[in-house]
C-alpha cells in the first residue's frame, strides 16, 4: 500500500463514530521498517498554513482496519492531540 492510498481514506472512530480527517503523514520506524502512526491534522489547521497546528497522532495498534474507503480507529479520547515540534509529539488536551 502507498500513502498516497491512506490520503484517499477517511479516518473513523469507531468509540464515537466521528470522521477525524483524512491522513496527511505517516510516522515510521525505518529501523524496523514499519510504520508507527497516522497523523490526521485537526479541522482548524488548513493545509498547514495556519501556525504550527495540532494533529491527531493515532498509534498503529489503534487501527482496527483499513478497509477500500476508510481507516477505522480506537480512540478513546479523541480530543487528545499533539502539537508536533521539533519532530516531536507535544500532548495538548
Amino acid at each position: 500500500m502507498k500513502i498516497s492510498d491512506f490520503q484517499t481514506k477517511d479516518v473513523i472512530n469507531i468509540v464515537d463514530g466521528k470522521k477525524l480527517g483524512q491522513v496527511t503523514d505517516l510516522e515510521l520506524d525505518l529501523r524496523q521498517g514499519r510504520i508507527d502512526a497516522i497523523v490526521v491534522p485537526t479541522s482548524t489547521r488548513l493545509f498547514g498554513m495556519f501556525g504550527g497546528g495540532t494533529d491527531i497522532v493515532i498509534p498503529w495498534r489503534n487501527i482496527v482496519k483499513i478497509g477500500a474507503d476508510v481507516v477505522l480507529v480506537r480512540l478513546e479520547d479523541a480530543r487528545t492531540t499533539y502539537r508536533l515540534e521539533d519532530g516531536e509529539p507535544q500532548v495538548i488536551r
